[in-house]
Parts: C-alpha cells; sequence; structure tokens
C-alpha cells in the first residue's frame, strides 16, 4: 500500500480543473488499496503550499501533481519540496495538457526538462505548429488524439514497460487510452540516460506520431547515494480525468470540444486502462 497525495496545482474553482475533477482516479487509486489524500492547491501569503513545500517521506510515499495551472502553480518553496521528496525516494506521476498549461512544472529539474512547453523548453521547429485544427486559437504542442470519451491506440515501446502490462489485454499489453483533441508533448532530455518514452500516440487529424508517457528510474541522487524515486510524465491529465473516463461527469464550461460516446458503448478497454493507473501507483512506491 502506498500513501498517495493527489494534488492539482490551483486552488478551488468550480468552473476549472480542481481536484474533484478526478475523483475517479482517485477512487480507482484507493479500490487498489493506496490510501490517497486529495488537495488542491492552498497558498500561503508568500505564495506557496505547505503541504508542497514540506512534503515529506514521513507522510507520503508518492505524489501524483496534476498541473493545470498557468505557469503559476508552484511557488519556489513548493519546487524545493518536490525535488527533496523526490531526491529522498518518493515516486512522482505528472501531467499536464496543451500549450502552456501546467508548465509550473518547468522548474521540477529533470521532470521539468522532459516537458515542451509553447512559451518553455519549446519543441524542435518542425513541430511549432497547430496539430489539432479544430482549434485554431489553441497553441501548441496540441496533438489531436481523439475526442473526450473516446479510446486512442497507442504504440507501445519496445521493450515494453511494466507499467503498460495487463493480463486483462488481448496480447497482454494497454494498448488503448482515453483520447483527447489537444494532448501536450513530452520527450527524453538531452542527458536521459535514466528516461525513456514508453508510449507514443498518432494525431487523428495529421498523422503526426507523439510521445504520451516518459518514464525516469535510476537518476542519481543530488543529497545522498543511491538512485531518487522514480517517475513518470504524461503528456496530458485528460489521461486521468473524470470526463475522459465518463463524459457525463462534466467539465468547466471552456470545454467546448464535441464528447464522443465511443467509451460508453464499450467501456471494456476503459477497464483495461485502469490497470495502467494501478501499475504505475505500484511502480512508483518508494523501494527503501
Amino acid at each position: 500500500m502506498a500513501r498517495i497525495l493527489l494534488q492539482a496545482t490551483i486552488p478551488y474553482t468550480e468552473d476549472d480543473w480542481h481536484i474533484g475533477r478526478f475523483s475517479l482516479l482517485a477512487e480507482e487509486l484507493t479500490k487498489a488499496g493506496h490510501l490517497v489524500t486529495t488537495r488542491n492547491r492552498e497558498p500561503d501569503a508568500r505564495g506557496n503550499d505547505p503541504v508542497l513545500a514540506g512534503l515529506s517521506r514521513d507522510a507520503f510515499d508518492e505524489l501524483w501533481l496534476m498541473a493545470v495551472d498557468s505557469g503559476d502553480g508552484l511557488g519556489d518553496e513548493d519546487v524545493k519540496g518536490i525535488l527533496n521528496f523526490r531526491d529522498a525516494g518518493g515516486g512522482i506521476l505528472t501531467a499536464r495538457d496543451h500549450a502552456d498549461l501546467g508548465s509550473s512544472l518547468r522548474n521540477l529539474a529533470s521532470l521539468g526538462v522532459i516537458n515542451h512547453f509553447h512559451s518553455y523548453n519549446p519543441e524542435t521547429p518542425d513541430r511549432c505548429v497547430q496539430d489539432d485544427r479544430d482549434n485554431p486559437a489553441l497553441g501548441y504542442p496540441n496533438y489531436h488524439s481523439g475526442a473526450n470519451g473516446s479510446y486512442q491506440r497507442i504504440d507501445v515501446v519496445e521493450p515494453v514497460h511494466e507499467v503498460l502490462r495487463s493480463d486483462r489485454a488481448p496480447n497482454g499489453v494497454i494498448e488503448f487510452f482515453p483520447a483527447h483533441p489537444h494532448e501536450g508533448a513530452v520527450d527524453i532530455p538531452p542527458e536521459g540516460d535514466h528516461s525513456r518514452v514508453i508510449a507514443r500516440g498518432r494525431s487523428e487529424q495529421t498523422g503526426r506520431s507523439f510521445n504520451i508517457a516518459v518514464a525516469i528510474d535510476g537518476e542519481p541522487c543530488s543529497s545522498r547515494g543511491g538512485s531518487q524515486g522514480r517517475a513518470l510524465s504524461e503528456s496530458t491529465f485528460h489521461h486521468f480525468a473524470n470526463i475522459n473516463w465518463d463524459v457525463d461527469k462534466g467539465a468547466p464550461s471552456f470545454v467546448t470540444d464535441k464528447p464522443s460516446d465511443e467509451m460508453k458503448k464499450d467501456p471494456s478497454r476503459l477497464e483495461i486502462f485502469k490497470q495502467y493507473v494501478r501499475n504505475i501507483a505500484r511502480w512508483l512506491e518508494p523501494s527503501n
């Protein structure tokens, strides 16, 4: 059993991506036997979140950070707390979205470099273009993997990472993820000896391949011997949001993309995908 902090990088705002919009993820982790604490950001007078700034292995084993901010979701002390937590062996999952959404992650050392944003650490020039053509005003990166409420078939990168295995999948490998019209961009950093892309998607509009998830394992600690905690960086938090598991759960009013009923008609692939969530929680558990 892991003690998991599931946190959003914004204070509670009803018409936004507050942590309640990830309640199905929290339920799934709880059903798997983990102790889950859900929080929105609660900044103090200096702009830091006391829990993140003081994040400790005494209280938590894993941080699942839903980066739903526009760039100001982590204060300086929050960053220090998260980096110290990982240096002490804590496991971390980060998930963001298109353009600069979740760009507070840019300050998290290797976890930041993995993420490409519109204004920070952009992709190569040939990729700094619109992919989601239904939303021309939306800043890149914005890979169109499908409608909310539908599935995308992913390309599993060999060798198959253990978080992508499932006895319930037809060939033992999880091949379908929740889709989203505009996913962000992740990649291995220039000095990526300890990271690798484990899954890729493909745009329904341009056919362009893009990375969905990057795993980090074995990165040396900066303050002690041994390795930092494992980490997984996701191209979009929509792989975990309620609306992408059940469109009837709704979304903020600014989400205007027409949803699909594919998942409602065939929930079986979603149930297999939930094994991915359980696998991540197990893989991120500290070894000491």
